[in-house]
């Protein structure tokens, strides 16, 4: 069965609405309810950037897998999932896409007054998709009231949520980490205030993220890390804020001992362009460990945006045809790609969590990383499943770096160990485990009967 296009798709009234018992003294312990129905928003789900096209692919599986009905009503760029039945297509503008950023639309694509604003806001120099996306799926659900039982939204936090609640569906939402993060970084490395200033204009849309979320009467957040600083940044109440860790796709992610390693090659995952992830410092390091070590290069899953400042910096640090970007390419090949590094790199100054690193982890590559964020909750300690720096610290990350490519045995010894903290902690059963003792809890409260 393909995916569904929501602008054609008839609503499915062949599953009965929920009802509401307010005297329901069922607890959270979901062993004798029914199968539940979710409704799974994602503003946007690129499969090849960023995590929350991975996120939902995922968690979409495994509740599947576990008896439950999910779809995942997706904007553009759309995920991949395992079952394409499962996407709903949500079309808008597309205002950002890949081929053609900052696009001007034709004028037969505007449909409504949502279009209309969306690219008005574009045009100030906004950032309109998170807005645009939910006032979307709000009209969208209007039609299907009776096919799911609670919606889960993915860090969209769209002002069309507060509309949903209004129209009594059970809300749940993930805030995987606070943006306020992102944008103080970048105003941080921001040069001029011109550029400043269009910075603040393009994170305008904080302000309605951060009402909404406050608004949410559960949310779940990937660490202790992102916990506290969505507590201390956005006013969300602690009570509402719960921890479900990520995981990773154990059986995909996995060793490739038929695979013969690169001498010197360090594998990362990073956006070249944003500040958070690092990858200036882990430049800056990669050319101070070639001077003793000439072997080493780098390999980059993502690419450079247009006008993008890493390849003049590439340049000047005498880095020329020692660095290469892979973007684009299936899974199957970023799990070669680890197993033909000695070494991966998590180079970045926060995460609210880290796919990247249990991911290479899970492969059983020994791994570098900051303690940016949520990081040492992910990889652990220093020297027992991975080495790890302060942020930004190139010559720390040189340091580190080097020392794992000259020992052989650390490298074993933690590529071995960082494979096992994964799989003991974060797979993606234990992620979706967690989301539905959160989603029968939400029902609970609002007095659900299912």
């Amino acid at each position: 069965m393909p995916s569904q296009d929501a602008s054609q798709s008839t609503p499915n009234t062949a599953v009965a609405p929920i009802t509401r018992d307010r005297s329901s003294d069922r607890t959270s312990d979901s062993s004798n309810a029914r199968p539940l129905r979710i409704a799974w928003l994602i503003y946007r789900g690129n499969p090849h950037c960023g995590g929350q096209g991975v996120y939902s692919r995922y968690v979409a599986r495994e509740i599947a897998a576990m008896g439950h009905h999910i779809e995942v009503i997706s904007g553009e760029p759309y995920p991949e999932l395992d079952d394409p039945s499962q996407l709903v297509k949500m079309p808008g503008l597309d205002l950002y896409r890949a081929s053609n950023p900052f696009r001007v639309p034709w004028p037969w694509e505007f449909r409504d007054r949502v279009d209309l604003a969306e690219f008005a806001i574009m045009c100030g120099a906004g950032f309109p998709e998170p807005w645009a996306f939910s006032m979307r799926a709000r009209k969208y659900l209007e039609t299907r009231r009776g096919d799911f039982d609670l919606i889960h939204d993915n860090q969209c936090f769209g002002t069309g949520l507060l509309g949903m609640m209004n129209d009594g569906w059970p809300v749940v939402a993930t805030l995987h980490h606070p943006i306020t993060v992102d944008r103080d970084l970048e105003l941080e490395h921001a040069s001029g205030r011109w550029r400043r200033f269009n910075l603040r204009r393009w994170y305008a849309f904080l302000g309605m993220q951060m009402k909404v979320a406050r608004e949410m009467p559960r949310l779940v957040t990937v660490s202790e890390s992102s916990k506290r600083d969505i507590i201390a940044q956005m006013g969300v109440k602690e009570d509402r804020l719960h921890i479900v860790p990520v995981g990773v796709d154990q059986d995909s992610f996995k060793p490739m001992p038929e695979v013969k390693r690169v001498k010197g090659r360090i594998m990362t995952t990073a956006s070249a362009d944003v500040p958070m992830k690092g990858l200036t410092p882990l430049l800056e390091g990669l050319a101070k460990l070639r001077t003793e070590n000439p072997d080493a290069h780098l390999v980059i899953i993502g690419r450079t945006k247009e006008k993008s400042a890493t390849p003049a910096l590439i340049e000047r640090l005498g880095l020329s045809g020692v660095v290469e970007f892979v973007s684009g390419v299936a899974q199957e090949r970023i799990v070669e790609l680890y197993a033909e590094a000695e070494v991966a790199v998590v180079p970045s100054l926060y995460e609210g969590f880290s796919l990247p690193a249990i991911e290479a982890m899970a492969c059983g590559v020994p791994l570098v990383a900051t303690t940016g964020g949520a990081l040492p909750e992910v990889v652990g300690p220093d020297g027992i499943a991975a080495l790890t720096v302060e942020p930004g610290n190139a010559d720390a990350l040189a340091q580190a770096i080097g020392r794992m490519l000259g020992d052989a045995e650390l490298r074993e010894r933690l590529g071995a160990a960082g494979r096992d903290r994964v799989l003991n902690r974060f797979t993606w059963r234990r992620t979706a485990e967690g989301m539905l003792e959160h989603w029968y809890a939400q029902l609970e409260e609002q007095g659900v009967t299912l």
